[in-house]
């Protein structure tokens, strides 16, 4: 049996929101990794601010550090906008296979009960019954 238009469109559709899944995880993990690196930030901000003599002693450490984690910031950055424009691209293509798939399901039922009446007609004029009991009688 072959599968019907909607059917086809209702496993593309299932495909297409599982890629879309996929698409949200990689944002949150993105995003995950930026709130991490923004703690880390604060740590070694704090430190270069610290009064203390060890912290004074690593200061040029501290901000060399620092600007390689902004320069990871904006890395990410950059990944979690991609990961986000990607969501909405995956989210769009699912909705408009799912309403293409509902499209679909709707013009089967039509035709399937427009087969239904065509049969109903054509087993009606099979059976060769008049349309009027009193026609035919003499």
């Amino acid at each position: 049996m072959t599968k019907s238009r909607s059917e086809k469109l209702k496993r593309l559709v299932a495909v297409q929101r599982h890629l879309e899944q996929m698409a949200e995880s990689e944002l949150a993990e993105t995003a995950r990794q930026r709130r991490d690196l923004a703690e880390t930030i604060d740590v070694v901000a704090d430190a270069m601010g610290s009064a203390s003599p060890l912290h004074a002693m690593f200061s040029g450490h501290y901000a060399s550090q620092l600007g390689r984690l902004a320069q990871k910031d904006q890395m990410l950055l950059g990944i979690q906008q991609g990961h986000e424009t990607r969501v909405l691209k995956e989210r769009a293509k699912g909705d408009r296979l799912e309403e293409n798939m509902k499209e679909a399901r709707v013009l089967e039922d039509r035709t399937e009960a427009d087969n239904a009446i065509y049969d109903l007609v054509d087993q009606h004029m099979m059976s060769g019954s008049p349309a009027s009991g009193k026609v035919g009688r003499s």
